[in-house]
């Protein structure tokens, strides 16, 4: 074997590889789906395990593609990368994520692959993010020969647990990725896989191209368009076996839990320290054996193996250890604990009151009020998280300056949490719309602060996600935060903290006034899910070492000088009040001799705010892609903003797009959105 980065790289196996660059599946109403193939030699006939995304097969996801699915076809899988409708090399166009057209394409590829020469009839599908998302939805839609789903990082609830919302505030993901995703759905197939209807789909790709967000932000709570996909409004849909994957640091942990209490069919969860990623190819270790486990739970639902995998725990989860505050993690120290249910009946919801002078866990009347500054959240780090450089929250103590915060005397003996803390409040407001953001964190004897979980609510919504209602400014009220599921150990010496703010820029819109809210002592209370530590943790079976296969050489180009370095920045001018937030996106010069492209790319999205006025909140963000071939080279260029108003959300966005540096297609819009309790 050889060492590659973030696991090994087999090359051993049990079975020979065949490649094939492209296979055209058909769908119903004539339109062709592109993949890419591997099946192992001297196999025969065997099962297929299916990735369905639209990151462009040929080139987006290459590397990625092939490190991954070489490995599982040489122990004994045929495996499929699938462009979506509209992407990569596929035929037709896409025009949101997770369709119906989208499922219903799903299902029809399935169906024709389990009856395929090479294929037993069985189909599993896998895949992160995109991937896991509509690997929930097409089990729910029950194809005869899905046998099986492997979901990583992805949800069950597409309002509640996407980058669209945040406890029904705006979350600041919302514009970014609806700009990302625009500045790929209008790029070119590859004429060596589509031949000369290449253009003619390219023209229609760009003329189709629309800011998805211009869809995203005509349902600002929890209608029919976010019901469906959510298979967690019918659980009882999915009967098939289900893995469901995640970490801490990703955005879709909380998934993970939900997914086991809501299932009733054969299912595990795995929850590690990771950012979003494949759990053998981290940017936060410990990384796992997870290909080894794919074979495993694979195996045992296909191939009739006893591997043992469902005589393991319902639920393994990595106990994170205490650690200072920092903005990047590329280890999380901790050990796995597991749990044969879920919910846990040896989990303690435990009660600790806000009490008076800011005492957590203590007794007390009166009442206390808060109206949070707008810098508070710029202490935030990222949403969802890849392991990149400034992603993790700093010392809270800054965002702490501008709220509310209850902490408990130090700890007697550690205590640790796994689950999900709730905030209950009972407060009045001031205005008729207002949010709030809660964080509990583990502070240290010498008071640094880190961040162990984080929600939000806005506060219109706070008898449910489906049922906004204005506040009632002066009227006393109850509310619930949820916030994410985490497992911590907090040391002995140290103390729980919650902090609560009526602001939390950029992660949360904010509310078109400053509201205060006052909080009433004693009837408030934060929620914790305590879990007494388990002999048996010591006793759980360690995971293989990380292993995936080789892939194609790529070679990363030098930068261009001329390009602006943007890292995540934080710039406060103190004279006009202005803070500005810069999230990097991309910055890469990518060569891939093997299908003879170069790609380069930069993206950008920056958010701005004025001390006192809400209304100056705005999002701007830059991207641009090319795409360089023998016979063209093809560049997407756009920018775009979100701004508003008291009433109104604004949208602005600029296309323009050459070949070979002549301009051959632009468009322009500038659209206002009714904001709807916002």
């Amino acid at each position: 074997m050889a060492k590659g980065r973030g696991a090994t790289v087999r090359t051993e196996y049990p079975y020979g590889l065949r490649e094939i660059e492209n296979i055209w599946v058909p769908m119903p109403d004539g339109v062709r789906l592109a993949g890419r193939l591997w099946l192992p030699e001297g196999a025969g006939k065997v099962p297929l395990i299916l990735e369905y995304l639209p990151y462009r097969k040929r080139d987006g996801t290459r590397a990625r593609d092939e490190k991954m699915h070489r490995y599982l076809a040489r122990h004994g899988y045929a495996c499929l990368r699938l462009d979506i409708r509209g992407t990569g090399d596929s035929e037709g166009i896409i025009d949101d994520e997770y369709s119906v057209q989208e499922q219903l394409d799903g299902v029809a590829a399935i169906d024709w692959l389990a009856a395929q020469e090479w294929c037993d009839g069985q189909v599993a599908m896998i895949g992160i993010s995109w991937g896991g998302f509509n690997g929930l939805q097409i089990a729910a839609r029950q194809p005869p020969a899905l046998k099986t789903i492997i979901t990583v990082g992805s949800t069950d609830d597409r309002y509640a647990t996407d980058i669209h919302w945040v406890g029904g505030c705006l979350s600041k993901d919302n514009f970014d990725w609806s700009s990302t995703m625009f500045a790929h759905q209008d790029l070119p197939p590859d004429p060596a896989i589509v031949g000369d209807a290449w253009r003619e789909m390219w023209q229609a790709r760009m003329e189709a191209n629309t800011p998805w967000i211009l869809t995203w932000l005509r349902h600002q709570s929890r209608d029919d368009y976010w019901k469906q996909g959510s298979v967690c409004e019918d659980f009882s849909r999915i009967t098939i076996p289900v893995y469901a994957v995640s970490g801490w640091a990703d955005n879709y942990s909380e998934a993970v839990p939900r997914l086991l209490a809501g299932l009733s069919g054969p299912r595990r969860g795995l929850i590690g320290p990771w950012a979003h990623s494949y759990p053998q190819d981290v940017t936060v270790e410990p990384a796992i054996g997870w290909l080894q486990e794919v074979l495993r739970w694979c195996d045992h639902w296909m191939k009739g193996r006893d591997t043992g995998i469902m005589d393991e725990p319902l639920l393994r989860a990595w106990m994170q250890d205490s650690v200072p505050p920092k903005t990047c993690y590329t280890e999380r120290p901790g050990r796995w604990v597991a749990e044969d249910q879920w919910p846990s009946s040896r989990i303690e919801q435990r009660q600790l009151p806000l009490g008076a002078d800011g005492r957590l866990g203590a007794d007390g009347e009166g009442m206390v009020s808060i109206c949070s500054p707008l810098w508070v959240g710029l202490a935030a780090g990222e949403v969802g998280r890849y392991g990149n450089d400034a992603e993790w929250a700093p010392d809270q103590r800054e965002d702490d300056g501008g709220s509310l915060v209850f902490v408990t005397e130090p700890l007697a003996e550690d205590l640790e949490i796994l689950g999900a803390p709730q905030l209950h409040l009972t407060f009045s407001s001031d205005k008729p719309q207002a949010l709030v953001s809660v964080r509990v964190n583990d502070v240290a004897p010498g008071g640094a602060s880190t961040r162990v979980a984080i929600g939000h609510l806005n506060l219109c919504h706070r008898f449910g996600h489906g049922n906004p209602q204005a506040l009632i400014p002066g009227e006393v009220t109850t509310a619930t935060v949820d916030l994410d599921d985490i497992a911590h150990r907090f040391p002995a010496g140290h103390r729980i903290a919650v902090s609560i703010s009526t602001v939390y820029w950029p992660i949360a819109w904010p509310s078109p006034e400053l509201a205060t809210l006052t909080i009433r002592l004693g009837e408030s209370a934060l929620q914790l899910p305590i879990r007494p530590p388990q002999a048996g943790d010591a006793k759980l079976r360690r995971f293989d070492p990380a292993e995936q296969a080789d892939c194609a050489p790529q070679h990363d180009l030098p930068i261009d000088p001329a390009l602006p370095a943007i890292r995540r920045t934080v710039r406060r001018d103190l004279l006009s009040g202005e803070s500005v937030v810069d999230f990097p996106r991309w910055t890469y010069a990518t060569e891939m001799p093997a299908i003879g492209q170069t790609h380069r790319g930069t993206g950008y999205a920056r958010y701005r705010i004025t001390e006192g006025d809400p209304l100056s909140a705005r999002c701007e963000t830059g991207y641009t892609v090319q795409i360089e071939r023998a016979d063209t080279t093809i560049r997407h260029e756009s920018e775009g903003s979100l701004s508003c108003d008291a009433t109104h959300f604004i949208v602005e966005m600029r296309l323009r797009i050459t070949e070979n540096g002549r301009p051959v297609f632009s468009r322009d819009w500038h659209e206002r959105i009714a904001r709807d309790h916002m």
